[in-house]
């Protein structure tokens, strides 16, 4: 069995109903959600011209590959309504692979762990929450360790 952290944001529309409807089509998509982190609002990032979001993490169980997850994703994303205008704009809803097992993809459309998430509050505060201890397979340090050095550089 496959372990999968998600990182999952939105900030128009409806925010709390897109979300709870991402984890229902996840959960109908062969992927069992384990574990969910409190739900944070965070101010956007890259492209600041826009609404704050509401982010998280979810802890999956799946037996399906991480190109599959991948493309579940995209098609959950798709279903509840996202349009991809440009990169950073706003969005009803945002799925990302953080990170599937230990494992390390670097794809043209699937990089995994997540190439910028140590750069990410939005996602390493949820994470942390989730799985502390867990070993970035890149970075070779621990959630926590990322977060704290976050915190630590004001970056």
């Amino acid at each position: 069995m496959n372990t999968v952290y998600i990182s999952f944001g939105s900030n128009i529309g409806d925010r709390k109903k897109a979300i709870e409807e991402a984890f229902y089509l996840i959960e109908q998509n062969n992927m069992r959600i384990t574990k969910k982190s409190t739900i944070l609002e965070t101010e956007p990032y890259g492209y600041t011209e826009q609404p704050s979001f509401l982010n998280g993490a979810l802890e999956v169980k799946t037996d399906i590959s991480c190109r599959d997850v991948l493309e579940k994703l995209l098609y959950i994303e798709k279903e509840i309504g996202r349009v991809r205008k440009f990169k950073w704009g706003p969005r009803l809803i945002d799925l990302d692979i953080i990170f599937f097992n230990d494992e390390v993809y670097d794809e043209e459309d699937l990089k995994v762990p997540h190439p910028d998430m140590h750069n990410r509050d939005f996602v390493l505060k949820p994470l942390c929450e989730l799985c502390p201890n867990l070993i970035h397979p890149v970075l070779k340090k621990t959630v926590k360790e990322l977060l704290e050095h976050k915190i630590e550089t004001g970056g």
